[in-house]
Order: structure tokens, then C-alpha cells, then sequence
């Protein structure tokens, strides 16, 4: 349960990092920056894995840049069903992805992953 309240920390930092610094990606206050964490959560459980599968022969031809773009998608459609959190753009779709991945990775970096090396 811990793991789960710590991530969805990390994604509401990253969300609002990512409003601070993307420009055309932003929150009207603070419930829609906690709801749009938790039906970020909810999407990159769901809806991710499906977009990376479907997209996958595309992935390959890009090297994996492509999961910048399906990423982006999945934050959009975040933004999409969730009034008070604005992405206007697949640019800004992109900053918010590489903000929140960046910021995600370096949290995973201090926290761990959760196995211990015994």
C-alpha cells in the first residue's frame, strides 16, 4: 500500500513539474493535478499496455521513440476526461511524457524497486 501512495506522490510531482515547465500542459487547481495522477495511474495500468502492443511494430522501426508518442497519448487522453487538466497538443503531450518519465525514473532511482539484494 505504501508503494502505491509513494507512486502516486511521484506522478503528481511529475504532473505538476511537467505543468511548471511545458508550456500548453497545465491544472486549474489542485483535485483535478491529485485526480489527473490517479486516472494517470489508472491508464498506464490499462490502457498503456494495449497501445504499446497494438504500436509495437512501430516502436521497433523508431528505436523506441515511438513510446514518447503513446506515452503523450495516454496523457492526452487523461486531459480529455478530466476538465481541470489541460495538454493542448501532441507537442506538449511529448514535454509532459519526457518530464514525467524523467521525473519518475529519478524517483525510482532514490526509492528503489522494492526487492532486497540479501
Amino acid at each position: 500500500m505504501l508503494r502505491f501512495i509513494v507512486q502516486f506522490l511521484v506522478t503528481c510531482l511529475a504532473l505538476w513539474l511537467a505543468a511548471q515547465v511545458v508550456p500548453g500542459v497545465g491544472f486549474t487547481d489542485t483535485p483535478s493535478l491529485l485526480l489527473a495522477a490517479i486516472l494517470l495511474g489508472m491508464a498506464n495500468a490499462i490502457v498503456r499496455p494495449i497501445l504499446t502492443v497494438v504500436t509495437f511494430p512501430l516502436t521497433i522501426i523508431t528505436f523506441g521513440l515511438f513510446l514518447l508518442v503513446v506515452n503523450a497519448a495516454v496523457i492526452g487522453l487523461v486531459a480529455m476526461l478530466l476538465g481541470g487538466f489541460v495538454v493542448d497538443g501532441l507537442k506538449a503531450g511529448i514535454g509532459a511524457a519526457i518530464v514525467t518519465g524523467i521525473v519518475s525514473w529519478i524517483a525510482g532511482w532514490f526509492i528503489g524497486d522494492g526487492k532486497r539484494a540479501d
